[in-house]
């Protein structure tokens, strides 16, 4: 799996979030070399807390294979999950979780708890971390320097 051309996808659909007036982070999902879920962030357009890139991903990934299990696959993010995303992989039984760069206030990877280490957690998966990590932080602080700036 071409974890590089998967973050390209993700920085895409962060892109589109970012464009919606949303903090742009973007997901995708795959399974089996293709991409069955895509997602950014959109908790303030779909009026939903729950609507985290990661999630809205993994809920078209299981649209698409028509089941909630997505033994295997990989879920790329441009930003390191929080802890209730964290959660989601792992009932989902995602094998692999790429992600660009930490999120010191919220990430739940390595950054605030080691989530994906939990005990009682029936399933663990590999972690891959800092893939495009530069130009994913980027996006994030130049939209929030831009927020900054305008209020």
């Amino acid at each position: 799996m071409d974890y590089h051309a998967l973050m390209i996808v993700a920085l895409e659909e962060a892109r589109r979030g970012g464009e919606s007036g949303e903090v742009p982070i973007g997901a995708v999902v795959a399974l089996d070399g293709q991409i069955v879920g895509r997602g950014f962030n959109q908790p303030i357009g779909a009026g939903d807390p729950t609507a985290h890139a990661e999630i809205v991903a993994l809920r078209e990934a299981a649209r698409t294979m028509g089941n909630y299990r997505l033994t295997g696959a990989t879920l790329c993010v441009t930003i390191e999950p929080c802890l209730m995303c964290v959660g989601a992989l792992v009932h989902a039984r995602v094998g692999t979780l790429v992600y660009g760069a930490t999120e010191p206030r919220s990430g739940a990877v390595v950054s605030t708890v080691r989530g994906a280490e939990l005990p009682g957690h029936n399933h663990r998966f590999e972690i891959v971390s800092g893939v495009r990590e530069v130009e994913c932080r980027e996006l994030v602080q130049s939209f929030f320097r831009e927020r900054r700036g305008q209020g």
